[in-house]
């Protein structure tokens, strides 16, 4: 139907040529329309004064011209009526060939593109990158493994020797003589020097303790 009305080599082209056409040969009608309408209210006006003269026979005349120029306007608006139609079925058949001709374009458009990825392409690519990851993997765990000497160093006798002296280093500070805390600041009204306490000379017990610790140490 497409190729009847607007032609193979240039669709586009015809369809607003032709609707071109239409347009003009609408306006055309309209104005003979308007013409006769004009004629036939012309005539109307003569029958009326030919009545008025008595002129019985010239108003026949009159309304029977009236007559044909109604029929020739009645012609006129079905001509126009059927341009209408043809405009609007050709507007139409132009959006659904250039609906077409955008559908057709976009699938060629993915054809390609499908083409150019291929599935298998894509599978291979995924495989590289698998193996690229894969061999980076192993690169990394061989420059974080241990070499040389290092290596042959026992992980659990490390770990028992490092138990070992946090256990000792407890045990020195349960051993070592407990601080006294600082004393609380006093307060001294102004005007006078605050007096400071004598420093208490170690008893015998004091001593007995401290060499007790000494000997545990050693």
């Amino acid at each position: 139907m497409f190729t009847r009305i607007f032609g193979k080599p240039k669709q586009e082209t015809n369809a607003v040529a032709t609707l071109d056409k239409l347009n003009e040969t609408l306006e055309m009608l309209e104005k003979k329309e308007k013409v006769l309408q004009k004629k036939a209210a012309a005539e109307v006006e003569r029958a009326k004064e030919f009545t008025r003269a008595k002129n019985k026979r010239a108003a026949i005349q009159c309304l029977k011209r009236k007559k044909m120029y109604e029929q020739q306007i009645e012609t006129l608006g079905n001509f126009q009526l059927r341009i209408h139609d043809q405009m609007i079925m050709l507007e139409g058949a132009k959006a659904t060939t250039e609906t077409v001709d955008a559908l057709r374009t976009g699938a060629a458009a993915m054809k390609a593109m499908q083409k150019a990825t291929n599935i298998d392409d894509v599978d291979k690519t995924m495989d590289e990158i698998n193996e690229q990851t894969e061999n980076m993997k192993q690169i990394q765990e061989a420059l974080a493994a241990p070499i040389g000497a290092a290596a042959d160093f026992d992980e659990d006798e490390l770990e028992a020797e490092l138990e070992e002296l946090e256990g000792a280093e407890l045990e020195e500070q349960l051993l070592q003589p407990a601080t006294t805390a600082p004393a609380a600041p006093v307060y001294v009204p102004a005007g006078r020097q605050p007096v400071r306490p004598a420093p208490q000379k170690a008893t015998a017990e004091d001593e007995e303790l401290a060499a007790l610790q000494a000997e545990m140490a050693l």
